[in-house]
């Protein structure tokens, strides 16, 4: 049977919204209970796990016989085809500190890959989407990438490991990189930098080490508006490696990349693509 994948968008839109104004609210009275995960600055809090919950609990009563997979721990089984990839918070540490640049991010993969990718950004209140072959909306209007000819035109979004060693090589990479573009920013959450690519706000994104749940929904989102995706090196996106950027810009970030690189080998992240 066909999946309708008009009405998929529609279920992760609405329960994404739910979750990032419920997560909004919450962090305006306060965030009362934190622990880490990978590391001592690698933050999980109440509101993490709350919107995990009530993503969830949405997904399982509309889609029973789905998978679902969740960056605070679930892991359900289906027999569905569809597999749900939930990052209940992307950004904590923005949320944490009162920053704008935290969101809610939901993508439905089949093995024919992505389907479906909704990210939220409370603060905001922009809603991003897209279908596979249906091009990438904010708040219901089309959007569509940067067309920068030219690096030293470009502005670039990165991102940064929570690991100290994975940091150091990301620093020597930047240092590199900084004085062949326009500038670099960093706003904290990866779905964000990929919307902000697929919006043409950023002319070119790149990060490694990130979480399938990272990754899923923006990389969508960014490809259907335009954006060429990848691997550092051009190849087929994953986790440990992610580039999006204008057409006119892939090719040249990707020899920028390889002329960054310190040396250090990639080690393996969780795999969905």
């Amino acid at each position: 049977m066909k999946l309708d994948l008009a009405a998929l968008c529609d279920l992760a839109e609405h329960l994404a919204r739910d979750a990032g104004r419920m997560v909004r609210d919450g962090r305006r009275r306060g965030v009362t209970e934190t622990s880490t995960k990978s590391s001592e600055t690698d933050m999980v809090t109440e509101f993490d796990r709350a919107s995990e919950r009530l993503i969830v609990q949405g997904l399982t009563n509309a889609r029973p016989q789905d998978s679902i997979v969740g960056e605070e721990g679930t892991d359900t089984e289906g027999n569905s085809g569809v597999r749900w990839l939930i990052d209940p918070i992307d950004g904590t540490t923005n949320f944490l500190y009162g920053l704008p640049g935290y969101a809610v991010s939901i993508a439905a993969r089949t093995d024919a890959g992505t389907q479906v990718g909704v990210v939220y950004v409370p603060a905001t209140d922009e809603m991003f989407s897209a279908v596979s072959g249906g091009g990438a909306l904010l708040d219901g209007r089309r959007i569509a990438c940067s067309t920068a000819e030219t690096l030293r035109h470009a502005l670039v979004a990165t991102g940064f490991s929570y690991l100290p060693d994975r940091r150091r090589t990301q620093a020597r990479r930047l240092a590199t990189i900084l004085p062949e573009v326009r500038d670099v920013r960093r706003f904290g959450a990866a779905a964000v930098d990929l919307c902000y690519a697929a919006a043409g706000r950023v002319d070119a994104y790149y990060e490694q080490w990130l979480g399938p749940w990272d990754l899923a929904a923006g990389e969508l989102i960014a490809r259907e508006a335009g954006c060429r995706t990848g691997s550092f090196d051009g190849g087929r996106v994953r986790p440990s490696e992610v580039l999006a950027a204008g057409p006119l810009l892939f090719d040249q970030m990707v020899t920028l990349l390889a002329a960054s690189d310190p040396g250090t080998a990639v080690d393996a992240a969780p795999g969905i693509m």
